[in-house]
């Protein structure tokens, strides 16, 4: 059975929601104030990277089931199903999360609710906002009451946005168990095809669900960090985290993934939301327990400083006048997301201590160029590296494994190699006289 849909906001997240709710059969509106975005989208063309989501989106529009619109009057005519999609990007100057976009939604949308409608926020949010939300919307809807809002986070990856969407390893859904109402039915709807395919659907009060995100890029964020300052510790005892990360993942408990040293994480959820967790939990009065994340992010940016010092010892003590050569700029590979960028953000040091820096990224040159405008920037991997001192690997895209050492080797002044992300085979790189530096590896 097919829902009447609108998704506010088209940013990573909501155009993705947006495409990926009409391809389950959805009769959907994406809903966005930036004129210039709702054009391209309307074009089929897909604002950000993220592979498959041009193929849905395409799909979509010709079926006739998406279009997009800045009117949130023609939003609230179309659909009694909405979506809260906007970015909650940290304040400036604090931790917490800068709630406005969120906000905005609720406060333009409300007023405009002749009809019974089920308000779904899937950004991510400070604990508690789901409640003050649905209070927000009650007050301003002429149909009052009959308003309900829930909360639904989204767990998206990105470079698998679309496969997480359609075929995720949960569904969560926060219900206000004082207000029981349409949420849970109309969400059961809505998802009918994923639910068909056995995905688990967890229904929690609106507080739980708020935390479920949260909590999960903590949980994350904490193993990231937890296997760099081992890096460190292999790294003064001349020990090899790669093959230590091995031995510790096999442990069932543990498991292996996320258990890759490096440069540290980035992006526009990890750090951002570490970040709000501590602030609300201090304004909730419960700072104490989320101390240690405080240290999570600590080692976290230690690793672009370390990263910076071990490309000056390198060179042999100084960067002033060396040319440096960095493969990679998005903050993972297959995305062209550069938030917080610990590639960019290690360039960007080393060029502000005297370096030429050049950057190659198959994806992410415009929008770094965009943040960054003072880096050179080339079109090759090769280009790049063309009389280099140093070659940095920060972001792990499979052109940047395979690339041939031998072949590289031609282009550069030195054969130095630092790899960032530890993706790269030692053995092959040395066997073709190459310098080769890991992270926490001998």
């Amino acid at each position: 059975m097919s829902s009447r849909i609108a998704v506010f906001g088209t940013g990573y997240l909501g155009a993705t929601h947006a495409a990926c709710m009409a391809e389950l059969g959805h009769d959907v509106v994406g809903v966005d104030v930036d004129a210039a975005k709702i054009s391209k989208l309307e074009a089929g063309e897909v604002p950000f990277y993220e592979p498959g989501l041009e193929e849905v989106l395409k799909r979509n529009l010709s079926s006739g089931r998406l279009r997009f619109t800045s009117s949130y009057k023609d939003a609230a005519e179309h659909a009694d199903v909405h979506f809260i999609g906007v970015g909650t990007p940290q304040k400036k100057g604090e931790y917490a999360a800068d709630l406005t976009y969120v906000d905005a939604v609720v406060e333009q949308l409300a007023p405009l609710l002749t009809k019974p409608a089920v308000i779904y926020g899937k950004s991510t949010v400070p604990v508690g906002t789901a409640q003050r939300l649905g209070e927000l919307a009650r007050r301003l809807a002429p149909v009052g009451d009959e308003v309900e809002v829930a909360w639904n986070p989204e767990f998206l990856r990105e470079g698998y946005a679309v496969e997480d969407t359609l075929h995720p390893d949960r569904l969560v859904l926060g219900v206000d168990p004082k207000r029981p109402g349409r949420a849970e039915s109309v969400a059961r709807e809505v998802y009918a095809q994923l639910l068909d395919e056995e995905i688990p659907f967890l229904v929690t009060d609106l507080p739980t669900a708020e935390l479920v995100k949260t909590a999960a890029n903590a949980f994350l964020a904490t193993k990231i960090s937890f296997i760099n300052a081992m890096a460190e510790v292999c790294d003064a005892a001349g020990a090899d985290v790669t093959v230590l990360a091995d031995a510790i993942g096999r442990d069932a408990r543990i498991g292996r993934r996320f258990l890759n040293a490096g440069i540290g994480f980035g992006g526009g959820c990890l750090p951002k939301d570490i970040r709000a967790f501590m602030a609300r939990a201090g304004e909730l009065g419960a700072d104490q327990a989320l101390t240690f994340l405080r240290e999570v992010d600590n080692i976290n940016m230690r690793r672009r400083t370390q990263m910076v010092e071990h490309v000056r010892e390198a060179v042999g003590g100084s960067l002033l006048g060396t040319r440096v050569a960095v493969l990679g700029a998005a903050f993972k590979p297959d995305s062209d997301d550069v938030r917080d960028s610990p590639a960019l953000n290690v360039a960007g040091q080393i060029q502000l201590q005297g370096a030429a820096v050049t950057v190659y990224d198959p994806r992410a040159i415009e929008n770094s160029r965009a943040l960054f405008p003072t880096l050179n920037y080339a079109t090759s991997a090769i280009e790049a590296c063309v009389g280099a001192d140093v070659v940095l690997v920060l972001t792990e895209w499979k052109e940047f494994r395979e690339i041939e050492p031998d072949l590289l080797a031609k282009h550069v002044r030195e054969r130095r190699v630092l790899d960032g992300r530890n993706c790269l085979n030692p053995v092959r790189w040395r066997t073709a006289g190459w310098d080769y530096r890991g992270v926490g590896r001998p």
